[in-house]
């Protein structure tokens, strides 16, 4: 495929990103905004593919989509007040959130247009990446790897504890 061709496809995975992560922030419905955060992490790990870093663009996926995501629908959809045609959230403070939107946008815009010495590196990579992180993960990472594996367990059980008990049970212990 052409250079042209990679940037066109670039800029339409960009403007899925930032448009559904616009719909996000200024969508008044939970649900809808929770949908809308499903294209936005898609966008983010197309965008990762891009940057040939197939790793995080597969870890995007499999964590945010197919973990928090859904986990945050879940939690939205079993709430008993969610079917309240009433429950929307609102949107505040629009006009201090564009001029600070504003501000990072100029000030992003004026280092694009700054940075002259932007090139491609000339080392190149060879095999997989993924198994250099699980070599390095498995050998040399070994101790904050587990540590974090009893921190999530230990989160875990905390959740499953919190959400084991009612509201109301807890008032008589």
């Amino acid at each position: 495929m052409s250079n042209l061709t990679y940037t066109l496809i670039f800029y339409i995975f960009a403007a899925i990103t930032v448009f559904s992560a616009a719909f996000v922030v200024f969508s008044r419905n939970v649900i809808y905004s929770a949908f809308a955060l499903l294209f936005t992490f898609f966008g983010v790990a197309a965008l990762y593919v891009f940057l040939s870093a197939d790793f995080i663009a597969v870890t995007q996926v499999v964590v945010y989509v197919g973990g928090i995501l859904v986990l945050l629908l879940f939690g939205v959809m079993f709430t008993k007040s969610i079917m309240n045609t009433e429950l929307k959230s609102d949107v505040l403070h629009i006009i201090p959130g564009t001029l600070i939107l504003a501000g990072i946008l100029s000030a992003l815009l004026y280092t694009f247009y700054t940075t002259h010495t932007w090139k491609p590196s000339e080392i190149e990579l060879h095999g997989s990446i993924v198994e250099r992180i699980g070599y390095e993960t498995m050998s040399h990472y070994v101790l904050p790897f587990e540590m974090v594996s009893i921190l999530l367990l230990a989160a875990l059980i905390g959740a499953a504890f919190l959400a084991r008990f009612d509201k109301s049970d807890n008032k008589n212990l």
